[in-house]
């Protein structure tokens, strides 16, 4: 039960950071926030202080920052407090603000999760370090060993890519799975540096349901100073980005079965999961999975939330950055209904989500 407790918490910050964006961003504009919530259907707990209403309601997901006047033509009446006017808050809704303004507090939910992604990813850096690309062993007849590469030699560039981390060569091979890609690493020798590249082709290993190329590396080193710390916690967060992204892209080609993609039950039990195995261990490594996992959920979360689909902070960020090259907005009725149609499809696409979540745990 604690490890569910722990999981929903962990989700349910993740989303209570990214509406707080979106809260505090339409504050310092001077936006009428209705309502602020974390979680979804009917209110549990709920009070009014000052002008916003703060609730939690019962389903832990998702969360939501009602600001006033959100779309144009909107009637706002019956969003307001009781004894509240239209005329009390005449000037304070979304719609009344600049362009920038707006753009500003759209895009203030994505970037408080990068943001929080980036803090988490501090934390981690500076306790276990991070996973430099050295090699630590090279399998003997593996295509590493057939290209000449051996212990110790630092892996610099795959595929005309620089490589910063261990992980940037898995990503690469989980996303090309079997590709052929030109290999570039640094081997010290008498002192001096020698650059060394050669074409290397991964092989199937029936043992792993994998790709490899038959070198292995060590676990994490410790960071030498702040600075490194800094670059490799800003690694970290460029590393689930463009892992999300990439995930996205092989998901559209039809390379990610619908099994495979993940919903918010399927999550909590992912991250139930993990504080369950970490707690033999002691609260400091709970603590550090947690916050692994939060990175990898945060930034996911803000990639998510910016592609331009309606009714997401993308689709509303496209139609305002139209409005800010054509000097005049989209009309209102028009982007009202593509929101709706986009809210309907989202829908749709959750419940399905969900049903595999749900098929996923009870037939695992």
């Amino acid at each position: 039960m604690l490890n569910i407790a722990a999981a929903v918490i962990t989700f349910g910050l993740i989303i209570l950071i990214h509406e707080f964006g979106h809260f505090l961003f339409a504050k310092l504009n001077g936006i009428y926030v209705v309502e602020f919530s974390i979680g979804m259907g009917p209110r549990l707990i709920s009070f009014v202080k000052g002008e916003t209403r703060y609730s939690l309601k019962a389903l832990p997901f998702g969360g939501s920052c009602m600001m006033l006047s959100e779309f144009d033509g909107a009637d706002d009446a019956g969003m307001l407090p009781e004894g509240v006017t239209k005329e009390d808050v005449q000037g304070k809704g979304f719609t009344d603000k600049s362009v920038f303004a707006r753009i500003s507090v759209v895009a203030a939910g994505p970037a408080a999760n990068f943001l929080l992604a980036f803090l988490c990813a501090l934390a981690v850096v500076s306790q276990v370090g991070y996973m430099p690309a050295v090699i630590a062993e090279v399998e003997q007849g593996s295509p590493a060993y057939e290209a000449g590469l051996q212990k110790g030699d630092r892996i610099t560039e795959i595929a005309g890519k620089k490589v910063a981390d261990y992980r940037d060569i898995f990503l690469y091979q989980t996303v090309n799975p079997g590709k052929p890609y030109e290999m570039e690493w640094e081997r010290e020798e008498g002192g001096t540096r020698t650059t060394y590249s050669s074409l290397v082709t991964p092989v199937y290993s029936e043992e792993t349901g994998s790709y490899l190329v038959g070198c292995y590396f060590p676990g994490y080193t410790p960071t030498k100073n702040i600075w490194e710390t800094l670059r490799y916690a800003v690694y970290n967060v460029n590393y689930q980005i463009e892992a999300t992204v990439k995930s996205l892209g092989m998901m559209f080609r039809g390379k990610i079965k619908a099994e495979d993609v993940s919903g918010p039950v399927k999550i909590v039990s992912v991250v139930s999961e993990t504080v369950s195995e970490a707690r033999q261990y002691g609260f400091e490594t709970v603590l550090l999975n947690l916050l692994n996992l939060s990175i990898m959920l945060s930034a996911n979360l803000g990639v998510m939330n910016l592609l331009p689909i309606p009714a997401l902070d993308g689709g509303r960020l496209f139609f305002l950055l139209i409005e800010a090259v054509r000097g005049k907005p989209v009309d209102p009725e028009k982007e009202s209904m593509v929101h709706a149609a986009g809210m309907a499809v989202l829908m749709v696409f959750m419940v399905f989500i969900l049903f595999q979540d749900i098929k996923s745990l009870i037939f695992p």
